[in-house]
């Protein structure tokens, strides 16, 4: 018995040694977790959230930018919305952290718990969620986002009326509140001297300011209030009306009020005047801090409805990220910031340090940098290190694209691996759909290629996602020019050369210019290095050919010696393009090749000379065996069901 009791008092010395063991590895492991962040994505239907502040935390943030978006939708009354460049939102748990990537202002981080940076590539939303709704800090430029790639252009009063009316936005999970003062602008209206609406109206304001900061000026408060008119008296349809004869049939901004609105430019100025005392008074008794829920105020500014989407009807999916992964892309985003830019590039050049931590995203992010610096050469580099560590990263087939369009707009050259440039961007564009940027530099890539229509169709996908997008249309003209769309051309021009960009209104004029010499001998002056927000449209004809044959021209040959042969006539043939299947290829006599391609009842059997030297895309080589496979192609007809092929693309 007293053996028996001895045996059990060692049994349990000996499990309780285990339990304080597994308790103190436990608490050792929970120490190292809570020392080390550790990051998730959290994706939602339309948002990715990177964040160290826990899973719930990365959902409310997810949840609360697709009810804005609904939110968004709800008032212009869009049944579809686009996001054509990628929005990226990284939220960080404590201020400490956030403090190390904000902005800085006067050498300090600004107060603002979030804020917006853009990019040629994507755009970023960065949060400190120790603050309560810091997602708030950020509604202003939100708006903006969505105005620019879902609502044709307008006048700068109705983009920053809108986004300071947004601004206001107050969610839970039951119910949407706005207009409350987004920023004391009451009584900035209440003191200051208003201008007329017509003047207003014709104000010329830099929507991109939002970025700089404070909106406390007379110009957004003054919007504010007219946006604030027209919501809530439903006069948004006859806004539409408004600007349709500004915009499109250039009537003067007086006429254009009295013809939509049905009043006077005075009689509108003294409605607004009207409408913002009768709210004034009531604008301190709701208070921006009321809870969402209280009751309603008689006649108050602020509208409540019910959110359009509940918690339920938002669904997220999470992923863990590597620590390495992550400490890349937190540095991604501060080589963007210039006050930060040499503490990201240290950070990624000691993930890089660390063998088992290197990853792609820090060598594209290290490419970026190059590309910014005009150092394409070592840009390539990072690239194809990132490409042998992840071949499937949509972002490193992007950067190998724009690397290549970069560097031809830098020297003013044609674009270097042509073929390679737009089989990345396919890859691209089957990864995300609604890349405009990515159609955008398809459709150069097509037009040099030769390939007009599939350029146009191309660059009109491009529009179409962001039509705003002034650079687009500046691309779309200089595409009618190679394909000698002169009209087309010309009332695209026109139009830009008044733009507010002035690099969109030099390169405008500058196309203009050469259009006279462009139609007249079917080729442009010497091609030069240009202005990234110029592409010179394509020659029609090489210009060493031409230099060639006017030498010929201006020195007669000599008596005693042969004439030398005479230099081959350029194909004037039109390009033509077609979308079809392929149905089979005939090999017999090779290198020639000739396919035969059905569209709809029509089949074309198109030849080239040389498939190894054809223009391929969406394959490395050319095969004889292919068919049944969906293709593109530019080709030169030769009768009603013949021709040559200029490029062949394989999908």
């Amino acid at each position: 018995m007293v053996a028996s009791l001895g045996f059990t008092s060692m049994v349990r010395a000996r499990l309780q040694r285990i339990f304080l063991s597994v308790l103190f590895a436990g608490l050792f492991c929970a120490r190292a977790d809570a020392a080390e962040p550790q990051w998730i994505r959290v994706s939602s239907s339309h948002f990715a959230v990177l964040t160290d502040a826990g899973e719930k935390k990365g959902h409310e943030v997810a949840y609360r930018f697709e009810q804005m978006r609904s939110v968004f939708s709800q008032l212009l009354m869009k049944t579809k919305l686009n996001l054509p460049q990628p929005l990226e939102i990284v939220a960080f748990k404590t201020d400490n952290e956030y403090a190390q990537i904000a902005p800085l202002r006067q050498g300090q981080p600004i107060s603002a718990a979030g804020f917006f940076l853009p990019g040629e590539d994507r755009n970023y939303i960065v949060l400190n969620l120790s603050a309560d709704d810091s997602w708030r800090s950020v509604a202003h430029e939100f708006a903006h986002l969505m105005l620019n790639y879902n609502y044709p252009p307008t006048q700068s009063w109705f983009d920053e009326g809108f986004a300071e009316y947004f601004a206001s936005i107050r969610l839970d999970d039951k119910q949407v509140q706005l207009g409350g003062d987004p920023d004391s602008l009451v009584e900035l209206l209440a003191t200051a001297p208003w201008q007329s609406i017509p003047d207003l109206f014709n104000t010329r304001h830099d929507t991109s300011s939002y970025q700089e900061g404070t909106h406390h000026t007379l110009f957004h408060a003054q919007s504010w209030m007219v946006m604030h008119y027209l919501l809530n008296q439903n006069k948004l349809a006859e806004t539409g009306t408004y600007f349709g004869l500004v915009e499109n049939e250039k009537m003067p901004v007086e006429q254009a009020i009295q013809k939509a609105y049905g009043m006077t430019p005075a009689q509108f100025d003294q409605a607004v005047e009207d409408y913002f005392h009768s709210l004034a008074p009531r604008f301190q008794a709701q208070a921006a801090a009321q809870p969402l829920g209280t009751t309603t105020i008689a006649g108050e500014p602020v509208h409540r409805f019910p959110t359009p989407l509940g918690p339920v009807e938002v669904g997220t999916s999470t992923q863990p990220i590597a620590d390495g992964e992550a400490r890349a892309l937190v540095a991604e985003v501060m080589v963007r910031l210039p006050e930060h830019r040499d503490q990201g590039l240290q950070d990624l050049q000691s993930v890089i340090s660390q063998p088992k931590l290197d990853n792609a995203i820090v060598h594209r992010a290290l490419a970026w940098d190059h590309m910014q610096r005009k150092e394409f050469d070592q840009g390539t580099e990072e690239l194809s290190r990132a490409l042998e560590l992840d071949p499937k990263d949509a972002w490193v087939r992007y950067y190998l694209a724009l690397v290549k369009y970069h560097a031809a707009q830098s020297n003013g050259q044609q674009f270097q691996g042509l073929s390679n440039m737009m089989q990345d961007l396919r890859a691209v564009l089957d990864w995300n759909p609604e890349f405009a940027e990515a159609y955008s530099m398809l459709g150069m890539a097509r037009v040099e290629g030769g390939g007009i229509s599939s350029a146009m169709e191309a660059m009109r996908a491009a529009i179409l996602l962001s039509p705003r997008n002034q650079q687009y249309l500046l691309n779309m003209a200089q595409i009618y020019m190679a394909g000698k769309k002169w009209d087309a051309a010309l009332a695209l021009l026109e139009q830009l050369k008044g733009s507010q960009n002035p690099q969109i209104a030099q390169a405008a004029q500058k196309n203009l210019a050469d259009l006279p010499t462009l139609k007249k001998y079917g080729m442009l002056p010497t091609k030069e290095p240009e202005h990234p927000a110029q592409t010179a449209a394509p020659a029609a004809q090489p210009q060493h050919a031409t230099e060639k044959q006017s030498a010929q021209k201006s020195e007669p040959a000599s008596a005693e010696e042969p004439e030398p042969p005479a230099e081959p006539q350029p194909d004037r043939r039109k390009t033509q393009f077609l979308k079809g299947k392929l149905v089979s290829i005939d090999c017999a006599q090779a290198p020639v090749a000739v396919l035969t391609i059905a569209a709809g009842a029509k089949i074309v059997k198109l030849r080239t000379e040389d498939y190894k030297a054809l223009l391929l895309i969406g394959e490395d080589r050319f095969s004889c065996e292919w068919k049944s496979r969906r293709v593109l192609v530019n080709y030169k007809a030769g009768g009603k069901a013949d021709g040559d092929l200029v490029s062949l693309e394989l999908q």
